[in-house]
């Protein structure tokens, strides 16, 4: 698993098999059913874009689809990546809405 693979819980369960996803050309492995916001924090990656107007740092925030911190283009789409679910072959651009 690339990226930050302690973050993810460990324990007596079973995990869905890991999907590939990539962020900004850069292939990921990820659960399938996280959401895409759990997958990027698990993976170690916490900025999620820019402000449009400060040019600061954009990140989840609320985690539940009220703050619009965390929107990413997901094949070509904007959405926001706390209320999306991992899918195989996400192609998921964090720089530029």
């Amino acid at each position: 698993m690339t990226g930050a693979a302690h973050l993810r819980i460990a324990g007596p369960y079973e995990r869905p098999a890991m999907v590939t996803i990539t962020v900004d050309g850069a292939p990921m492995q990820a659960a399938p059913g996280e959401s895409v916001a759990a997958a990027l924090l698990a993976g170690g990656i916490v900025r999620l874009g820019t402000s449009f107007r400060a040019g600061t740092p954009r990140g989840a925030f609320c985690f539940m689809g009220v703050c619009q911190e965390c929107l990413v283009r997901i094949d070509g789409k904007r959405v926001q990546a706390c209320t999306t679910s991992v899918r195989e072959g996400q192609a998921i651009v964090l720089s530029r809405l």
